[in-house]
C-alpha cells in the first residue's frame, strides 16, 4: 500500500491556558481532498497553519513523503514550505503588483527562476485559472473571486505537492463562490492533493475523499461524505451537519 504523502501525528497548539488544537492526527494520500468542517473556533484554521508551520505546534510531528519535517531547522522548513501551498481567506496579494507580477515573484525570489521562464509559467498558471484577460490588472481592479484565483495560480506556480485552503470562499459574495469552486474542482480532477476548511457543504460532499469533523480543537469523526452527512456515529456531528445543511443547502 502506498505511503501517505502527508502525515500529521498528535499535533497540539495552545495559546496561554487555552488549548486550541488537541492531538490532531491525519493521513493524506496523493490525490486526496480532505475537507475540514466544524463550528467557528473548532481548530480548523489552526490545524492548517500548524501543517504549514505558520504557527508552530507545541506538540506533534509531521512527515511529507515519509521525511519528517524538522521545523527548527530553517533549511528544512524553507524546503518544506515550497512543497506545501497555502490559500488564505483574504487572498494575501501584493497590492502594488499586477496579477502577473504577484504570480512571478515567488518563482524569481524563492525558486531562483529566470525572469523569462517565470513570466511564461505565470501566464500559463493564470490562464489555467481563467484569468487570461486580467494579467496586467492590479488587485484593486479585480473582483474577490479573481483575487482568489490569482492566489491559487501563485501557489500552483511553486509546484506544490499539497495545497492547504483555509475557507477560500468565505470572503466572497455568493455569486463569486462558484468560480473559485470550479478551479478547485478542476485541480482535484487533475490529481492535486488538498486539505480544505469550508462551510460549503454541497461543494464538500460532491468532491471530498474524506470529511473531517472538528470541534473544540479535536477531530471528533471522519469518513466519506455519505457517512458523515447521512450516517454519522457522533451525535454532535449529526447535529452540526443538520444545522449547516439548513443554512447552506442540500448535500446532494
Amino acid at each position: 500500500m502506498e505511503a501517505p504523502i502527508l502525515r500529521i501525528e498528535n499535533v497540539s497548539k495552545r495559546y496561554g491556558k487555552k488549548d486550541v488544537l488537541k492531538g490532531a492526527s491525519l493521513e493524506v494520500n496523493k490525490g486526496d481532498l480532505k475537507i475540514l468542517i466544524g463550528p467557528s473556533g473548532a481548530g480548523k484554521s489552526t490545524l492548517l497553519q500548524c501543517i504549514n508551520f505558520l504557527v508552530k505546534p507545541d506538540e506533534g510531528r509531521i512527515w511529507l513523503d515519509e521525511q519528517e519535517v524538522h521545523y527548527a531547522h530553517k533549511r528544512d522548513l524553507y524546503a518544506y514550505r515550497q512543497k506545501v501551498g497555502m490559500i488564505f481567506q483574504d487572498f494575501n496579494l501584493f497590492d502594488h503588483l499586477s496579477a502577473l507580477e504577484n504570480v512571478k515573484i515567488g518563482m524569481i525570489k524563492v525558486r531562483g527562476m529566470g525572469k523569462s521562464e517565470a513570466q511564461e509559467r505565470a501566464v500559463r498558471e493564470l490562464e489555467r485559472v481563467g484569468l487570461k484577460e486580467h494579467l496586467q490588472k492590479y488587485p484593486a481592479q479585480l473582483s474577490g473571486g479573481q483575487k482568489q484565483r490569482v492566489s491559487i495560480a501563485r501557489a500552483l506556480a511553486m509546484d506544490p505537492k499539497v495545497m492547504l485552503l483555509d475557507e477560500p470562499t468565505s470572503a466572497l459574495d455568493p455569486e463569486l463562490i462558484g468560480e473559485v469552486h470550479s478551479v478547485i474542482r478542476d485541480l482535484g480532477q487533475q490529481g492535486m492533493t488538498m486539505i480544505m476548511a469550508t462551510h460549503q457543504i454541497g461543494f464538500a460532499s460532491s468532491l471530498a475523499s474524506e470529511i473531517v469533523f472538528m470541534e473544540d480543537g479535536r477531530i471528533l469523526e471522519r469518513g466519506t461524505p455519505e457517512k458523515i452527512f447521512n450516517q454519522a456515529e457522533c451525535a454532535r456531528t449529526r447535529e452540526f451537519c443538520s444545522k449547516i445543511t439548513e443554512l447552506y443547502g442540500e448535500t446532494r
